[in-house]
């Protein structure tokens, strides 16, 4: 079974930095992109960033230039280091592996971590 495991939420003041992990765990062979979603309080969850296997990057318009996402595909690991936070980077933080495939099995499934609260304070 696979599981994702995020780390590094917090409080923190504005304009401090936080770095967010989420690691894939399980008899994984390959997994596509791995992305990175936030859920505001009361609002809907959107995508943050994104990064392919072989390292093309997206990123939402309110966090370029501000956020670096990043992966160990040998870790199977996916970082989001987020620098110069604002109140409004207030949110809970997911992360997303998709067609990930697994030792043994002929499908591939996209999986979510449980989501790590990151809160900026003014």
């Amino acid at each position: 079974q696979v599981r994702l495991v995020e780390s590094g939420g917090g409080l923190v003041q504005a304009g401090g930095s936080l770095r967010l992990s989420c690691a894939a765990s399980g008899s994984i062979t390959s997994i596509s992109d791995m992305n990175w979603f936030r859920q505001p309080p009361g609002k809907q969850r959107v995508l943050v960033a994104a990064i392919t296997s072989g390292s093309s990057t997206i990123y939402a318009d309110s966090v370029k230039g501000r956020f670096t996402i990043s992966r160990d595909n040998a870790k199977n690991t996916v970082y989001l280091q987020m620098d110069s936070l604002k109140p409004e980077d207030t949110a809970v933080y997911y992360c997303n592996a998709e067609s990930v495939r697994e030792s043994g099995s002929l499908y591939e499934r996209d999986y979510w971590g449980q989501g790590t609260q990151v809160t900026v304070s003014s």
